[in-house]
């Protein structure tokens, strides 16, 4: 009878175990969020300079927050996207204040004049974009740059994946919601 007793414990326990990881098993191998699988790593094409900086603008979307540069004459070739601890003004080698739990640098190789002529000008380069209500974006900032490329800083909620998208007349970066 004691056997049969150990028989029946045992049992038990095997199937709440079984049953436990069955349970827990679809968790761990959930689709990612939105189907987004795009990390968080740099993300770079060192191509060549080409067109020049026309403007900036942003866009919300159900999955994730969206920066949009246009280019026009030969258009964007090339681009740097990666995470930062501060952001910090080239000129002078400052913290510049950013709202946002991460900073995303982002850097596009093209010229901000054409002929002479600016192409693409902002009056408060803090608030280059204003994103207030964004799930993600917390601030654009405008940081400048050299002659050939132009640097902003995305202050975004926390360190999430991003993705970027060249389409030869626009670059796009889109950061997701949440992992």
């Amino acid at each position: 009878m004691a056997h049969r007793r150990s028989w029946r414990t045992a049992l038990i326990t095997l199937t709440a175990a079984l049953a436990a990881v069955l349970v827990t098993a679809p968790t761990a191998n959930a689709a990612p969020y939105c189907g987004i699988t795009w990390g968080s790593l740099d993300k770079t094409d060192y191509s060549m300079i080409g067109g020049y900086l026309t403007g900036v603008r942003a866009g919300r979307h159900d999955c994730y927050d969206r920066l949009v540069f246009d280019a026009g004459g030969a258009g964007v070739l090339g681009y740097a996207a990666y995470y930062v601890p501060t952001v910090i003004d080239p000129a002078n080698n400052r913290a510049l204040p950013t709202r946002g739990g991460a900073y995303l640098w982002v850097e596009v190789p093209v010229y901000v004049e054409n002929a002479g002529v600016p192409t693409y000008t902002t009056p408060n380069p803090a608030e280059a974009v204003n994103v207030t209500g964004y799930r993600t974006f917390r601030q654009v900032r405008h940081v400048g740059g050299m002659t050939t490329f132009r640097q902003f800083a995305i202050g975004v909620r926390a360190r999430l994946p991003f993705r970027v998208i060249n389409l030869g007349d626009r670059l796009v970066v889109d950061v997701a919601h949440q992992w």
